[in-house]
């Protein structure tokens, strides 16, 4: 099984934006401009996070999602402020391929069962944001904003009894820093469950995404701002996988 790598675009007030934990947002660029510049260098497919649909009580911007997909001909996985069948199928209508639900998830968990009933599983991304415990790691919801106090591994042997066909699994503790993926975290969710799992939050050296697969036993590896920023692109990180004997996707790279 190739290995995706996969951009993440963080939007807000139809940017791209990036930050660090979280917070300190700053602006990154136009959503249809860099997904069309990743599926030239390469991308499996495209995260678009609206960050604050959540936050604000909104639904997510579909504008934004119609000029990606209109721009690009890769997978769109779309995520925040998504509440209910109507709104995932408002979302999917406007391009996305792939509907992420985190915080209504945990709220209200038969909403995964219902996205399941209507879409197929493999249409139904479950993302889990976490904080280290001295215990293990703890779920976020709310952007970050609040501890739930909900063991992550258990949440996430749930999520995929419910009907999630993927996990997108973020670390408040590393995310934006570049100084890894949190891979015990990943490792452990990756054993207890058996859809796959996405890496996210940490990414800042070519080892970092090897790292991710070979112990994180990660499916996908998701990265925002060393993209955003030129520090690797995605043709390098694809090189360097491939340099590890890590299965990847080569033929859109080559194009």
């Amino acid at each position: 099984m190739n290995i995706h790598v996969i951009p993440c675009l963080d939007t807000r007030d139809g940017r791209v934006v990036k930050g660090v934990q979280f917070t300190n947002i700053r602006d990154a660029g136009d959503p249809a401009a860099c997904a069309k510049a990743y599926e030239q260098a390469g991308a499996d497919e495209i995260v678009i996070l609206d960050i604050s649909a959540t936050t604000e009580g909104r639904q997510t911007v579909t504008e934004t999602i119609e000029k990606v997909a209109a721009a690009v001909s890769l997978p769109i996985t779309v995520g925040g402020g998504i509440r209910s069948v109507e709104e995932a199928r408002r979302v999917i209508a406007a391009g996305a391929t792939k509907v992420s639900i985190n915080s209504a998830a945990v709220t209200r968990p038969e909403l995964i069962q219902e996205l399941r009933e209507a879409f197929g599983k493999e249409r139904v991304v479950v993302a889990i944001d976490i904080a280290n415990t001295k215990d293990g790691w703890s779920v976020l919801t709310k952007g970050g904003g609040h501890d739930t106090g909900i063991d992550a591994v258990s949440w996430a042997k749930e999520a995929e009894e419910r009907g999630a066909g993927a996990i997108l699994l973020t670390s408040l503790d590393q995310d934006g820093a570049q100084t890894g993926y949190h891979i015990a975290a990943t490792r452990a969710v990756a054993e207890a469950v058996q859809i796959p799992v996405i890496a996210s939050g940490g990414a800042g050296r070519l080892e970092h995404f090897a790292e991710a697969v070979l112990e994180g036993k990660a499916r996908g590896v998701l990265a925002a701002s060393l993209f955003h920023d030129g520090v690797l692109t995605v043709r390098e990180v694809k090189e360097y996988l491939r340099s590890c004997g890590i299965p990847v996707r080569w033929e859109r790279d080559t194009k």
